[in-house]
């Protein structure tokens, strides 16, 4: 082969190298691929890749291979580099002139030693203690420093040992050599400097996302631990219907991108919720508005117990009638003890812990016609009728306008997460993020979709919201469930349409219950299940 003929494929190389750096995401996996395509268009037995770490002024053991020797560190190797980083600075403050890598750091220039053993330019003690433990014979040394589009430093690339094509004898690096790592690192700075200019931008992104979730758990503390969760939650499931290799799930494969996305919408699906008003989302009884209004009930109550002793004192002291005393006693008697018995009644009701019967609904009712005076004399109903509706909640604690606000707040998800200009590679996001109360039967909220206007994602979030909440032992109105409650429920809600029943039998199949109840739920939560007792559970 000529050496035109060479260097054409040398530079063909270069050029899909720089297509392959351009399309790496993974920063680790890019530095690698940058040292060891230097080493091969240059033919070289070794090389290191230093990164500069400008809080220190260092220069820090990035990657390391030498072929001769078989030694692979940093990178994918999994082995980790033992040696010191090297400072661009000393004590002093003056530039590290002396050591070839920092030179070429501190200059911008390449630096190309014929033999590190003749020359008197750079300070190569290191390297020749390295050698004597080795048995290696460091010669040629070709540096070149790693600088982005703004001249800043990002790294430095040093290759050692260039060898003959032909026979293989250690050789100086050629001029050729010289213009094709310049050239490659100048293709690797900028590969790289987009790469953590993207991570940046991610970490900025996720960032934004943590502010609004730690807005609305700083209005909440309930809804914030929700928000943390359910994203945990989500991939759990997503990369156990990932493992699935069979039925209708076995097509379903995610790579990092798919990862990503799910994670995204994870953490904004319930970004609504920063509107939705705090005394609603911790309601945690019935006539809790800012405050629990149970105690002004329990002010009237003392009222008419104060009115019912005044008409026993008014009745015994009436010198005109001929009473009944003790009749008079009786009947007052009777009467503080229906009060007490109500206000410990509507107490009760005001929990919202159970199903509301229909006799207790009525006694509500009765309740609210007793007779009482206001502040400005008035007599009034014992019970307006907020209170009365309230009290009168057959399950939970908030009335249909306030579960009308709740839902509202995926409304306000769907708008919020329309009006930003998704990427192409995060264009799913609404849509997983929007669809997470949406029933398989149509039932759900806000679009009434079925189970196949959705996707695999979508669905994957239902499931893990219901369960998050079904554990979740920080709400206001509620305790945690335990596992076996939970998934006894979630079994029937496979059942009646209300989650996807593929989905539901990954979850239990591939423990992901169990998995998140180690890392989430109390000790007391995580009892044993029997899977074969599962409503609707199919191995």
């Amino acid at each position: 082969m000529t050496q035109t003929q060479d260097l054409l494929e040398r530079l063909e190389e270069l050029n899909a190298i720089g297509i392959a750096l351009s399309s790496q995401r993974n920063i680790n996996l890019l530095l690698e691929t940058i040292l060891v395509a230097a080493k091969r268009i240059t033919h070289a037995d070794a090389g290191t890749l230093y990164l500069y770490d400008p809080e220190t002024q260092e220069l820090r053991f990035e990657i390391l291979r030498t072929d001769s020797l078989g030694i692979a560190m940093g990178g994918t190797s999994g082995k980790p580099i033992p040696y010191y980083p090297v400072p661009l600075y000393n004590k002093a403050g003056e530039p590290n002139h002396a050591n070839v890598a920092t030179y070429a750091a501190l200059s911008g220039k390449t630096v190309n030693v014929a033999d590190a053993y003749t020359t008197e330019d750079f300070d190569f003690t290191g390297t020749r203690g390295f050698d004597k433990k080795t048995g290696f014979r460091s010669t040629s040394f070709l540096t070149v420093s790693m600088r982005d589009h703004e001249d800043e430093l990002i790294g430095v690339l040093q290759l050692i040992n260039a060898q003959d094509r032909n026979n293989g004898n250690i050789i100086p690096f050629s001029p050729d050599d010289v213009h094709l790592t310049e050239s490659l690192a100048s293709q690797a700075a900028v590969a790289l400097s987009n790469r953590r200019l993207i991570k940046q931008m991610e970490d900025l992104f996720e960032s934004l996302i943590t502010l609004i979730n730690t807005a609305i758990d700083d209005k909440s503390p309930y809804t914030g631990g929700h928000c943390e969760r359910v994203p945990v939650l989500t991939m759990l499931l997503a990369e156990a219907v990932n493992r699935t290799n069979e039925g209708s799930l076995k097509d379903f494969k995610m790579d990092d991108h798919d990862r990503y996305e799910l994670k995204i919408a994870g953490l904004l699906h319930d970004c609504g919720k920063i509107t939705t008003p705090v005394h609603v989302v911790d309601k945690s009884t019935k006539l809790q508005t800012l405050f629990d209004r149970i105690q002004l009930l329990d002010t009237r109550f003392e009222i008419l117990k104060r009115d019912a002793e005044i008409e026993l004192l008014r009745a015994l002291a009436d010198s005109s009638k001929a009473v009944d005393q003790t009749a008079v006693r009786d009947n007052y008697e009777s009467r503080i003890k229906q009060l007490d018995a109500d206000r410990e009644f509507l107490r009760h009701c005001n929990a919202g812990s159970e199903k509301m019967e229909a006799a207790d609904q009525e006694r509500v009712r009765r309740i609210a016609t007793y007779q009482w005076r206001d502040v400005s004399g008035e007599l009034c109903n014992f019970l307006n009728d907020n209170e009365l509706e309230n009290l009168n909640i057959q399950f939970g604690t908030l009335t249909a306008d306030e579960r009308q606000i709740i839902n509202h707040h995926i409304d306000v998800t769907i708008d919020m997460l329309k009006s930003l200009p998704w990427p192409k590679h995060l264009k799913h996001v609404t849509e997983y993020a929007g669809g997470h109360h949406e029933r398989m039967d149509g039932k759900g909220y806000p679009n009434n979709l079925t189970r196949e206007q959705m996707s695999w994602q979508a669905r994957m979030m239902g499931i893990a919201d219901i369960f998050e909440a079904l554990t979740a032992k920080d709400r206001p109105y509620k305790k945690g469930k335990t596992l076996s409650e939970s998934l006894a429920i979630m079994g029937k809600f496979k059942l009646g349409g209300h989650i996807d029943p593929d989905l539901f039998d990954v979850f239990v199949r591939e423990k992901v219950y169990l998995t998140y109840a180690r890392q989430f739920l109390d000790p007391e939560q995580i009892d044993v299940v029997d899977e074969s007792k599962i409503p609707g559970y199919i191995p």
